[in-house]
């Protein structure tokens, strides 16, 4: 009766965020003041109904699948972007972030996974930590995509390529790298958290691929310290490194929700 309540509610909630994300995405209003009331609206509409969906069964554990763990990547990505906005607007993204959102809430709707027992006390902690660093790498992509975007307008001779962005470009890569770092940091404990608490060590896919992830963004990091790296050479590292970790759980459980239709793997 309890987890029937919570959904019904997180679909009317659902629909709330819909709203917001609508608004935040109509065409021509992305400097509206509605734009960024929408999009507030609609993020905060989303992580509400993200905390109805995932909290599931409150005495059996939490909802898991690869929809709500994605759509709570994006949702903390919004997030970051909305505290951001606050001492630098960048409304050129507002319509796309929406978009994304929108999509996003869609998606944990139509694959909300089952409920899964917790293996240890430490596994929410460990899922937290792991969620966490996704929506930190995300804010770090998304920066990295403005960056490359005003370097390509800088190549053409496009005026105001770095105006647009509403800082200069040297500031955006500082901030692109201190969520690259931040992220790192975060998964980096939560691999640690999971090496010494599992009850079951496993080389599953979800594992070799989260050691490679965190491979790549701790070679990234090295290659920026003692190399210099900036610029698409640093980006796409940290570009693939974000595919890599986003397939580490999000695309194996698309895989056995979707593809293959196994739950509880």
């Amino acid at each position: 009766m309890i987890l029937s309540t919570g959904l019904g509610l997180s679909l009317w909630v659902a629909a709330v965020a819909l709203l917001g994300y609508a608004l935040a995405a109509w065409p021509g209003a992305s400097a509206s003041p509605w734009a960024a009331r929408g999009l507030l609206a609609g993020v905060v509409a989303h992580a509400a109904m993200l905390l109805l969906d995932i909290a599931g069964d409150v005495g059996h554990g939490p909802r898991l699948g690869f929809g709500s763990v994605l759509s709570l990547t994006v949702c903390l990505v919004i997030a970051v972007h909305e505290l951001e906005s606050r001492w630098v607007p960048l409304p050129s993204v507002r319509r796309v972030l929406a978009c994304a959102g929108g999509c996003a809430v869609s998606l944990a709707v139509a694959f909300p996974g089952e409920v899964r027992p917790p293996g240890s006390h430490w596994a929410p902690l460990h899922w937290l930590l792991g969620v966490a660093s996704y929506g930190l790498l995300g804010a770090a992509v998304l920066h990295a995509l403005l960056l490359d975007a005003a370097e390509r307008r800088l190549r053409l001779r496009r005026p105001g390529a770095g105006g647009a962005l509403g800082m200069p470009l040297l500031q955006v890569e500082r901030l692109t790298f201190r969520f690259v770092q931040a992220g790192f940091a975060v998964l980096s404990a939560a691999i640690l958290l999971g090496v010494f608490t599992a009850p079951h060590w496993r080389w599953d896919h979800k594992t070799v691929l989260s050691l490679v992830g965190w491979a790549i963004f701790a070679a990234l990091l090295a290659g920026r310290h003692w190399r210099g790296w900036r610029g698409q050479r640093a980006t796409r590292w940290l570009y693939a490194g974000a595919i890599v970790l986003l397939l580490a759980y999000v695309g194996s459980r698309f895989v056995l929700e979707v593809l293959l239709e196994r739950r509880g793997a």
